[in-house]
């Protein structure tokens, strides 16, 4: 099939085509390449994946609605995995107008497009950070995603009501997922295996928000694009029966579905430094700091749902996580 892969210079969109290609898809890759982070790294993925049959690489951006339009009219796309976005959970408090154009102006065009050439199965990037301030743990697709504590997470909230309204009046079948903590080789700048693997190597302290005192389920790349893969051969149908009072927030009478994507085991923060330490062989110098503002004490998910649809939940374990980060980063960088 032909798909479209928005962000494939990204971190998950790269891990994506790469599994899309390696089954004999044709894949169109767009991103706009933007200096969010080091772009000489989204460079050297995009290199990996324009050495591949079947891949075609479009410079472009989102938020430009003449160049969306005329890249679906032109392409007439099967199905559509849409993983580009500004991400950030703190940038967005310093930035919050680069949120509106991507995640928000940039989404309607992806569902213009998918709407007027009959897309198949649109799947897109939605994010733990919904939960916001909810506190029952492991959080659960079928609990109320009503109240986000950053402007990043309240327009990935709006994806999923936008997309909602598309499966619900032209019939688009659309797929939200929830990702938890992504992280391994390849990552991005910005994350905290990241920033805190640079400083060591530097032999710099690294920052340790609220203390240490929080919990996350990290979830490994190899596990997320699995996932991401299976699912888009699970195309959610219109129940009927559904209703407001008697459904989950997850589905719909609309052919529309939402998944936790994550590893169902959360992991302390300073058992995460921990595994890197071992995987560096060095103890962190750690700057201990308050909490950060739009930052959340636990994240936890629920994915019974995700393994009843797929027959796969992510399972790969933080030590062996890291230690194939630290081996890349070492690679990759010359350290």
């Amino acid at each position: 099939m032909k798909y479209l892969v928005t962000g494939a210079a990204g971190f998950i969109g790269f891990y994506v085509s790469q599994r899309l290609l390696a089954a004999g898809h044709s894949v169109v890759g767009i991103d706009n390449l933007n200096d969010y982070y080091d772009v000489s790294l989204k460079l050297a993925r995009l290199a990996q994946l324009e050495n591949k049959d079947g891949f075609e690489f479009i410079k472009l951006d989102l938020a430009d609605r003449e160049g969306m339009a005329s890249l679906f009219a032109g392409q007439r796309f099967e199905r559509v995995i849409h993983l580009a976005a500004q991400a950030g959970v703190r940038y967005s408090i310093q930035n919050p107008l680069a949120y509106a154009d991507s995640n928000l102006v940039g989404f309607v065009n992806i569902l213009e497009g998918c709407r007027h050439n009959k897309v198949g199965h649109l799947l897109y990037a939605s994010s733990s950070s919904v939960y916001g301030l909810n506190k029952k743990q492991p959080f659960s697709t079928d609990d109320s995603v009503d109240h986000p504590v950053s402007l990043y997470a309240a327009t990935k909230k709006a994806n999923e009501l936008m997309a909602h309204t598309y499966s619900h009046l032209y019939g688009l079948p659309t797929t939200g997922l929830r990702f938890f903590t992504v992280y391994g080789p390849w990552g991005r700048p910005d994350m905290a295996l990241f920033k805190f693997t640079k400083a060591m190597v530097a032999g710099q302290s690294i920052d340790v928000y609220n203390h240490g005192e929080m919990r996350r389920d990290f979830t490994y790349i190899d596990d997320i694009a699995e996932a991401i893969v299976r699912l888009q051969d699970v195309i959610p149908q219109s129940d009927p029966n559904w209703t407001v009072e008697q459904g989950s927030p997850a589905s719909s009478s609309a052919p529309y579905c939402v998944y936790n994507i994550g590893n169902n085991n959360p992991v302390k923060l300073m058992t995460y430094i921990s595994a890197l330490e071992q995987a560096l062989g060095m103890v962190a110098d750690k700057n201990m700091l308050p909490m950060q503002p739009g930052d959340v004490h636990e994240t936890s998910a629920d994915t019974q749902p995700l393994s009843q649809a797929i027959g796969f939940a992510p399972e790969t374990s933080v030590e062996q996580g890291v230690q194939n980060f630290v081996d890349w980063y070492r690679d990759f960088y010359q350290v």
